[in-house]
């Protein structure tokens, strides 16, 4: 098949970490949004959680006022982050799964299990203008309800295949990434738009790029990190580079 562009959304919750370990303005999650999108990205994601652990409401409407890609404000399903989308309009929400004691979005949104919760916020959402995508473990059964429930967008969860190829598991790996792929084409056969995120780094990225049902990676820890060390523009240049590359492979994925 051909392949569509894949897109590259920056996830600058980290920024706002590091800024909120000192409090006041520095360094700003905005600017480092600005930075991304200069060096190419397509769009920036904004985690807003219930403890405002790193990302801020101020940061959410500033992010909507002042980029000028589109944002793609992660949430859980909550009266009061529903609230805050509508009253925001970003042009994308993700509906993740959210715990207070994690130390990062564990697993995908059980949408099976909580189908009468998110239908009613699917719908509010939708019929605001909102996209909404579903962060979900790329499982047969919580794909076909997100394409149930009338969500156009599944972002599938990656993290334990990236966790298995870090540790060097390869049996796992390699069984993680053959759900990956099937559910990546049984999405797209179901009409979803099919993205993924959680773990990428460089190698990863170039791997899962060349799925062709892809057309969307959302990529935040691992840049911010490398930033560090390297500066946004660049670890977006060489994420863009990398996802070429695995693009090229599409055809025989």
């Amino acid at each position: 098949m051909n392949s569509p562009p894949l897109r590259l959304g920056v996830n600058i919750d980290h920024v706002a970490t590091i800024r909120n370990a000192r409090g006041g303005q520095h360094p700003d999650p905005v600017r480092a949004a600005k930075l991304a999108i200069a060096a190419g990205c397509d769009g920036i994601t904004a985690h807003l959680r219930e403890d405002r652990r790193h990302i801020r409401d101020d940061d959410i409407a500033r992010l909507k006022a002042e980029i000028d890609k589109p944002l793609n404000m992660e949430m859980a399903a909550t009266d009061e982050m529903v609230r805050i989308a509508l009253a925001t309009k970003p042009h994308a929400v993700c509906i993740v799964p959210e715990r207070r004691e994690e130390r990062t979005t564990e697993g995908g949104l059980d949408v099976a299990g909580h189908r009468d919760q998110l239908r009613p916020v699917i719908h509010a959402l939708k019929h605001a203008g909102i996209r909404v995508s579903l962060f979900i473990a790329a499982a047969p059964l919580q794909i076909e309800t997100a394409a149930e429930l009338g969500a156009p967008v599944v972002e599938l969860h990656t993290g334990a295949w990236c966790d298995a190829l870090a540790e060097d598991r390869a049996s796992e790996a390699y069984a993680e990434w053959q759900l990956i792929r099937a559910g990546a084409v049984l999405a797209h056969s179901l009409g979803l738009e099919v993205h993924a995120g959680h773990g990428l780094d460089y190698g990863s990225a170039e791997t899962i790029a060349a799925l062709p049902h892809v057309v969307e990676l959302n990529i935040g820890h691992f840049l911010i990190g490398e930033a560090v060390f390297e500066g946004v523009a660049e670890t977006v240049t060489f994420m863009r580079a990398a996802m070429t590359r695995g693009r090229a492979k599409a055809g025989a994925a």
